[in-house]
């Protein structure tokens, strides 16, 4: 009778596990970069859920340069989840101190650009990519004209609705 009883008691056991690790797979599944559903971001200015993404062929050239100040000018393509800028910096530019929600690659197509971040200071050239994480607070100097393109992650709200005073006050 005892070892009916041990039986019993392990087949519940095993029965509660099976359970949980559907109900964590469910989970993770829902919570995957593949999972069917749209994700949801956070960003003041920004709709809550993703646009669908659409096919855009955009030729720079058609794309509104922006003077934001007299050393500083950019252009961007916006698509569902994620944004790319052409940033044309002046030598002597100062890109002042900031910091943003956003996840950004910098890639320097000609030209230079010093960094200050995270203590640091980074100098990247032509060829060269710097990655900055989320709400990391930095800086940036054009050493030489220079045109970099800027990718970020989710789009950056104050850039499209033009409410970016910290680059239009130089």
């Amino acid at each position: 009778m005892g070892t009916r009883s041990t039986e019993m008691a392990k087949t519940k056991k095993a029965s509660r596990m099976n359970v949980t690790s559907r109900r964590n797979a469910r989970r993770r599944h829902a919570a995957s970069p593949n999972s069917a559903k749209k994700r949801i971001f956070r960003q003041k200015g920004v709709t809550k859920t993703r646009i669908a993404a659409v096919l855009k062929h955009v030729p720079w050239n058609t794309v509104e340069l922006e003077n934001l100040n007299p050393l500083l000018q950019r252009q961007f393509v916006v698509g569902s989840g994620i944004m790319l800028a052409r940033v044309l910096l002046k030598k002597g530019c100062i890109v002042p101190e900031h910091s943003h929600v956003n996840e950004q690659l910098t890639y320097i197509l000609e030209g230079a650009l010093k960094f200050w971040i995270d203590g640091r200071e980074i100098v990247v050239k032509a060829g060269e990519v710097l990655t900055i994480p989320p709400n990391m607070p930095h800086r940036a100097e054009a050493l030489v004209d220079t045109v970099d393109l800027d990718v970020f992650n989710p789009p950056r709200a104050d850039w499209i609705d033009k409410t970016d005073e910290y680059l239009r006050s130089n």
